[in-house]
């Protein structure tokens, strides 16, 4: 079983930055690949970032070049900057698990860019 912990969202100024943390704790050791993914008000669900355990790494179209994902032991991080109201959702982490099909979800974390 693993349990998905998400930090740092909060309110910034349109053009700021900002750092998400997402640690992982239980059964970490069979996690595989990590991403991130986002949902504003009326809006579906988006895929934002993946990293996989060899650190190769995937960004949505409308946050690339400005959002960086990373990973350290358990815990994946995502460097937002130049931030946008657009950018404005709540943030979820997910983990796979290798030999499974099975993910795990975290509680999400709220990310405000005021204009």
């Amino acid at each position: 079983q693993v349990q998905l912990v998400e930090s740092g969202g909060g309110l910034v100024q349109a053009g700021g930055s900002l750092r998400l943390s997402c640690a992982a704790s239980g059964s970490s050791f069979r996690i595989n690949a990590m991403a991130w993914s986002r949902q504003a008000p009326g809006k579906q669900r988006e895929f934002v970032a993946r990293i996989d355990s060899d650190s190769s790494t995937n960004v949505a179209d409308s946050v690339k070049g400005r959002f960086t994902i990373s990973r350290a032991k358990n815990t994946v991080y995502l460097q937002m900057n130049s931030l946008k109201p657009e950018d404005t959702a709540v943030y979820y982490c997910a983990a796979a698990i290798r030999y499974t099909t099975i993910n795990y979800w975290g509680q999400g974390t709220q990310v405000t860019v005021s204009s």
